[in-house]
């Protein structure tokens, strides 16, 4: 749950009510306190909130990267939410990240270096759907740390 506050002359956010960003709205000058969480919310995940019932589903061939190759250590369960990157921008740096998660089937576990047909389930906004076609590929991040990329099928 993500909760916007205004006191005064400060914006405060907080994500399952711990505080994660300030912004001193005077100064436009701003302090982050927890990286990963702040990170794994977008704006237009904050500004724009979706209706609950509203979900854009796509199915997925999701492969994770080794762990030798810089992915996980560890594999993933089902419901799982990586950082979604549809684009970079001209220096590599990440244009925009979209919430979802993955959902498997029988198997409950994905390892690094492993492959799977998924449901990913994202959560609206408002120029996603325009990166939801057949055959698109996207990659998965934790934070700034590529972990493995998709394709939609």
């Amino acid at each position: 749950m993500i909760l916007k506050e205004i006191k005064e002359n400060e914006l405060y956010l907080y994500i399952n009510g711990e505080l994660v960003y300030k912004r001193w709205l005077d100064t436009g000058q701003s302090k982050v306190f927890d990286v990963m969480a702040y990170d794994k919310y977008t704006l237009s995940s904050i500004s724009t909130p979706a209706p609950t019932d509203t979900l854009l589903i796509v199915k997925a061939n999701i492969r994770l990267k080794p762990t030798e190759e810089g992915g996980r250590k560890t594999g993933v369960i089902s419901g799982y939410r990586p950082n979604h990157v549809f684009e970079y921008g001209a220096e590599g740096n990440i244009v925009q990240t979209y919430i979802g998660d993955l959902v498997f089937g029988d198997e409950n576990l994905l390892m690094p270096g492993e492959e799977r047909i998924v449901t990913v389930r994202f959560i609206p906004s408002a120029d996603l759907e325009k990166y939801l076609t057949k055959g698109r590929k996207w990659w998965l991040h934790e934070g700034p740390n590529l972990i493995g990329e998709a394709v939609i099928l």
